[in-house]
């Protein structure tokens, strides 16, 4: 049976990543990418559908974990009565093909265990095992093929699986490296597992080295920046929401969804919290792959794509996967991929304004793809939509959405007038000056939309915005409406929005993304943990409303329920005190950072984002000296 989600860690190499429980098992790990199929996927179902044990054989150690700081090399301290034993889990860096376990006896000598079942396509499929000239063990299935290489005797076992039983002593190493290829070419070469352990270190060490400081919580920053670094996709720059799928958002529910892909909506947020922190070179790539994502027709814009930009990622279930905890159905593929949700038009102009306003060189080619997107923007505004929850219960006008489509008209407006305040009537791409951009209409767009979400989306009886209109319902994204500078944050109706889902939404101290009662509009049943996000916009408002001392008792809150080694997932059951949704949350990990940021500023948040005359980064000056020379290359 797999372990409660707050029990594993990650460990990942810029292509891939492995959870690791507290007890030793791997029981998730897609090879060669984060969207590949798993081979190990006992995280979804039980031993027989693949894992990989390496502990003490005694019931009795004590265990203690920690990442190397800098890091994400994982080392695990079992002590026994008869000795002491440390396991350091890794995957080289950039690599995308190896995950490497070294067992170092530190004291007298513990007995050690390991099994390993793999099971390719999702558990589905038993690996043919065989021996090579070498004795390295090979586990090949239709294209798959890993190889397992170690200092140590190996056996097979009736239960299918393969096992070692040894003694470490102290001062002796086991080693043991599983390495992944096409099973039609070579076996992938061996390594030799100390000297990647120390390129592996240097290379974390370098890039952590460079994080924002000067904040009350550069420990749990810079491991937040760690884990982002680690959901990016190396070769594109691509950030998957999270490198599992189908981790439920209620306990035995139906919530289960694949989030291994990038999402638009993530866009800004991710940009702030790279750039920010003093990673411009992340910043820019994720940039890169944005523009790259959404270019062609507008009409045939999506709300996320696969980690190199695939627009094809049909969803099925996996009907032999019993799920977590008994959570079905198990999905791959996002259906949500052909939903239409308006909100992502104003993610990707408000990120690529963010990006110019903090110095990141312009990309020529992203005003030809974002005038193609304001043409079809002209049209899609007015419809309904599914939203930023990707609801499946119908579309509807939701205020959120119309909030962003303003901030697509508002950002593009901003940047247009800095090109015209430069001197520069129009901007050239590839020697062909670009039409001017229709100014004035925007303008009145952007007008009319103002206009009418404050006279659709605005309750005067509650004092507060809904989540669509005619609704009274609430919903935690209003909690952006000043952050995005669609109002200021002391209007009375933001403060009236605040203090209405403060009131509605917060259950023991943690925010809910809307009411899923039974008539709920996302069209599935009630019920799902606290979207921790949503709880970190509650708090950048309260920083933003001087509500400080509040603010900081929220985030201290927040930050107490990362597990021990620094990693959270994307909801939380209040209940249960547990948590819930797919782990580690590449969403949860970049609101931790903008919040701590914020929190750190002299301006609000709202007055940073919504244009504000110094929008710059934390308040160290290091930082802020890095991003103005990295963006001047």
């Amino acid at each position: 049976m797999a372990a409660r989600i707050e029990d594993y860690a990650l460990v990942g190499d810029g292509r891939t990543a492995a959870l690791i429980s507290r007890a030793g098992s791997v029981d998730w790990l897609c090879f060669p990418r984060f969207d590949a199929s798993a081979l190990f996927a006992g995280l979804l179902g039980t031993e027989e559908h693949g894992f990989w044990q390496l502990g003490p054989v005694s019931d009795h150690a004590e265990t203690r974990r920690a990442y190397r700081d800098g890091t994400l090399i994982l080392e695990t301290c079992h002590r026994t009565r008869e000795g002491e034993v440390r396991v350091t889990d890794f995957m080289p860096a950039g690599d995308g093909s190896h995950l490497i376990r070294m067992v170092e006896g530190l004291s007298g000598r513990v007995a050690m265990r390991m099994e390993i079942a793999v099971r390719f396509d999702y558990g589905s499929a038993v690996p043919w095992v065989s021996r090579s000239e070498l004795e390295d063990l090979r586990m090949i299935s239709g294209p798959h093929k890993v190889v397992l290489r170690t200092n140590v005797p190996l056996h097979g076992s009736k239960a299918q699986t393969t096992v070692s039983e040894f003694t470490v002593h102290a001062g002796e190493t086991a080693r043991f490296v599983l390495s992944y290829g096409a099973s039609h070419e070579d076996d992938p070469p061996p390594i030799e597992p100390r000297r990647v352990l120390a390129a592996t270190d240097r290379a974390w060490r370098d890039w952590s080295d460079h994080c924002a400081t000067g904040t009350p919580w550069d420990d749990i920053l810079k491991r937040s920046l760690l884990t982002l670094k680690a959901l990016i996709y190396r070769p594109t720059g691509g950030i998957v929401a999270a490198p599992t799928t189908s981790l439920p958002e209620q306990l035995g529910g139906v919530r289960n969804w694949d989030y291994r892909f990038c999402w638009l909506r993530d866009s800004t947020f991710t940009l702030l919290a790279l750039m920010d922190s003093g990673y411009i070179d992340e910043a820019r790539a994720w940039r890169d792959w944005l523009t790259r994502a959404v270019a062609g027709n507008p009409e045939q814009a999506h709300i996320l794509y696969g980690i190199a930009g695939e627009r094809l990622l049909p969803e099925i279930e996996l009907d032999w996967l019993p799920g977590y905890e008994g959570a079905r159905p198990v999905r791959v593929g996002n259906a949500a991929v052909s939903q239409f949700q308006l909100d992502v038009y104003g993610e990707v102009f408000d990120a690529l304004y963010q990006a110019r306003q903090r110095g990141m060189p312009e990309d020529r080619e992203g005003f030809r793809v974002g005038r193609a997107l304001m043409n079809h923007l002209d049209r899609a505004w007015r419809e309904p939509d599914e939203g930023i929850w990707e609801v499946r219960g119908g579309r509807k006008h939701f205020v959120h959405s119309k909030i962003m489509a303003w901030v697509a008209y508002d950002r593009a407006i901003r940047s247009w007038e800095q090109i015209l305040e430069s001197g520069v009537s129009t901007h050239r791409h590839g020697g062909r000056a670009l039409p001017e951009p229709p100014l004035a209409a925007w303008r009145a767009t952007r007008d009319e939309i103002h206009a009418e979400v404050c006279a659709k989306g605005f309750d005067a009886e509650q004092n507060s915005f809904v989540q669509f209109y005619g609704s009274k319902d609430l919903d935690a994204s209003l909690l952006l409406a000043a952050h995005m500078g669609f109002l200021p944050q002391d209007d009375p109706r933001v403060v009236g929005t605040v203090e209405a889902i403060g009131r509605r939404l917060m259950r023991d101290g943690f925010i809910l993304r809307y009411e899923t009662h039974d008539q709920t509009t996302d069209g599935l049943p009630g019920g799902e943990g606290a979207f921790l996000p949503c709880s970190f916009w509650y708090a950048d408002n309260l920083i933003g409303l001087g509500r400080r001392e509040e603010a900081r008792a929220l985030i201290e809150r927040l930050i107490g329920i990362c597990n021990d080694v620094g990693l959270v997932s994307e909801e939380y059951d209040v209940s249960a005190q547990r948590m819930v949704g797919n782990f580690p949350q590449a969403f949860t990990h970049v609101a931790l950072v903008n919040t701590i940021l914020n929190y750190s500023r002299t301006e609000g948040p709202a007055k940073e984002r919504s244009g504000g005359d110094d929008p710059g980064p934390a308040r160290d000056p290091a930082a802020t000296a890095r991003i103005a020379a990295a963006a001047a290359l």
